[in-house]
């Protein structure tokens, strides 16, 4: 194939003293006159239209400082047309990531497990009838039963910074904790859902809020941090008229207790 550059250049743009009028770019190679003592070598490269549109932008604009200038260019004055004249091919790969919506999907897995939490400080958390919100308190003998029995199934997906297992807490068949975003803050929240909708989890969804990364933190101790608001964590507070179970940050100054005795649990 050939390319006519008299269709694409000016006619004032001189050619080889032969006369030929095109670029045949399955040829070897071809001079093309460009100024007095300044010729134009075009090597054969694979037959592509990028290479031919990268050729031709080159010799236009090689082309244009030269008119300027005019005839009896130094040395000096000659690279500097050449190197003004260059084409630099950039590209761009698009990527993505979770902040710009790179989908993320988290498969449940078969197994859960069953039992009740209490923090550090040996207070236990509860959900008395009519409550919309998890409270800690320090159940006195014969309360036990008031212990919220929590189900933990756990989660296989990509990989996440930070060690840790993908885990949903549910109180019910059908209520979950997750962590949503209210006035700017991520907060706990007790929210019906049902369990087919919790078999495939994908953040493109936002769905990804009733996951949490349950992480040992020593012996028989754990932490649950939120997978959507990361550095985020359920805790309780250390004073017994502040009983609720909320979200806090732990780079915050915060004095909240983050720390979770054994997730008494046992296979089912």
């Amino acid at each position: 194939m050939s390319f006519d550059l008299s269709q694409v250049l000016d006619s004032s743009l001189n050619l080889d003293e032969t006369g030929s009028e095109s670029i045949h770019l399955d040829m070897t190679e071809e001079v093309y006159r460009l100024d007095e003592g300044l010729d134009l070598v075009v090597s054969r490269d694979p037959d592509t239209l990028q290479s031919a549109t990268t050729l031709l932008l080159a010799v236009t604009r090689m082309k244009r400082p030269l008119a300027r200038c005019g005839r009896g260019l130094s040395h000096a004055e000659l690279c500097s047309a050449i190197v003004d004249s260059l084409v630099t091919e950039t590209v761009i790969t698009a990527t993505q990531s979770s902040s710009l919506g790179l989908r993320r999907i988290f498969q449940r897995l078969g197994s859960e497990e069953v039992g009740s939490l209490c923090d550090i400080s040996q207070k236990d958390v509860v959900l008395a009838s009519g409550d919309v919100k998890l409270r800690a308190v320090t159940l006195k003998g014969g309360s036990c039963e008031r212990k919220v029995s929590f189900k933990l199934a756990r989660y296989l997906g990509p990989s996440v910074s930070g060690a840790g297992l993908v885990v949903v807490l549910s109180v019910t068949s059908s209520r979950h904790i997750s962590c949503c975003m209210q006035d700017g803050v991520p907060a706990l929240q007790l929210e019906e859902c049902c369990k087919q909708k919790l078999q495939h989890i994908s953040d493109d969804e936002d769905m990804d809020r009733f996951l949490f990364l349950k992480r040992t933190t020593g012996i028989s101790v754990n932490e649950f941090e939120s997978l959507k608001y990361r550095g985020w964590f359920i805790s309780t507070s250390e004073e017994e008229e502040s009983p609720w179970v909320e979200m806090c940050r732990v780079d915050g100054g915060s004095s909240r207790l983050t720390c979770f005795r054994n997730f008494e649990a046992e296979s089912q």
